[in-house]
């Protein structure tokens, strides 16, 4: 098959295409998991640095 008369060959050349196959498939069911909570991860971030700000302001920052 292909040239190829040893079958460990074979197997390999095989098992590195549907690794790659498995891979792919797995990459693209889990495209977009977990950007569920970005818009939450970034509405947080904007009320630390608000509140970090005014922390500042009460302070003085020393520079």
């Amino acid at each position: 098959m292909l040239g190829i008369s040893d079958p460990y060959v074979l197997s390999a050349y095989v098992l590195c295409i549907l690794s790659t196959l498995l891979c792919v498939i797995y990459g693209a069911l889990n495209w977009n998991k977990g950007s569920e909570t970005e818009k939450e991860e970034i509405e947080e971030q904007l009320d630390w640095e608000k509140e970090e700000e005014k922390m500042e302001d009460e302070i003085g920052t020393v520079v």
